[in-house]
């Protein structure tokens, strides 16, 4: 039997606080869960408060089965904190707290040789707004073996000298159509998106691109050309965590060796079955999706 793979999730830890409520996000944690409720040895590295935020955010990752003990707890920072405008049900924005204690995550030798015997090491932009955060990350993406950026712009904490240092670490790079046409600009305004999906995986020597167009799907690029998936039509609850389930379950395929086109169609049908349940980590296994989008998707 081969060993179960694991899969290293770095980055931030908060609580989306929305207008009537507040639930646990932040895309690393996102995405480990939805790893976990497929099976597989999801670990995050992260950091949050000694406050009550932190530990009610501890105890979420313990019940979604997710360790904890490369989650660090800080004294001198809150928790961090994600205050959600849901005014348009399709494009949820957020106003990111800063600072708070995901941008003070400290190297330790534990999470040097975790991340060295991980199969798969996901990282995104957003961790790397703070110079501590950053310069960890850094010191992990020198050992990991295989590195995914998902790229998750979040204004205005970015630049593109950053984005482009951490495209240049990754050997897969998933992002969104709009995320692709702000990073051809910065190259050059490629408007088609074949040729500025060509242009970027060129640039940085990506194994794979992966774009996700919202309700309509995704299209991926890899050595062997483009792959396109239509969209699943669901009725949508919230779009929130939809992108970091469609990676997950991306993920999960492409591990499994699946072809591109079964992994692209798999993780388009989990990132619209997370749309039409409430919150970013509701739980379902492979079987929730599988049975649920039997049937080809509507083109």
């Amino acid at each position: 039997m081969a060993m179960t793979p694991t899969i290293i999730c770095f980055g931030e830890i908060l609580w989306d606080v929305l207008p009537t409520s507040k639930q646990p996000g932040g895309a690393p944690m996102n995405v480990a869960a939805d790893l976990r409720n497929f099976g597989l040895n999801a670990q995050l590295i992260s950091r949050v408060g000694s406050d009550d935020l932190g530990r009610e955010l501890l105890d979420f990752l313990t019940q979604k089965n997710i360790p904890t003990e490369l989650v660090q707890t800080g004294q001198s920072h809150l928790t961090g904190v994600a205050k959600a405008n849901l005014s348009d049900s399709n494009e949820v924005t957020y106003k990111i707290v800063q600072p708070v204690a995901w941008d003070y995550i400290q190297l330790e030798p534990g999470m040097i040789e975790a991340v060295q015997q991980s199969d798969l090491f996901v990282y995104g932009s957003l961790a790397a707004r703070s110079p501590q955060t950053h310069e960890t990350l850094r010191e992990l993406l020198a050992v990991a073996p295989r590195k995914v950026f998902d790229v998750n712009l979040r204004a205005p904490h970015y630049d593109q000298t950053t984005v482009d240092e951490l495209l240049h670490q990754a050997d897969i790079a998933k992002l969104n159509e709009h995320e692709l046409l702000e990073l051809s600009g910065w190259y050059g305004h490629e408007t088609d998106m074949h040729r500025a999906m060509q242009q970027l995986r060129d640039r940085y020597s990506l194994d794979v691109l992966c774009v996700t167009l919202g309700g309509d799907g995704a299209i991926l690029l890899d050595a062997t050309g483009f792959v396109q998936q239509a969209g699943f039509s669901v009725e949508v609850e919230d779009t929130i965590g939809s992108g970091d389930a469609f990676l997950a379950a991306f993920l999960y395929k492409t591990l499994q060796g699946s072809p591109a086109q079964n992994a692209l169609e798999f993780a388009c049908a989990t990132g619209a079955y997370v749309a039409t349940q409430r919150g970013a980590t509701p739980s379902f296994t492979e079987t929730t999706i599988t049975s649920q989008y039997s049937t080809q998707p509507t083109t």
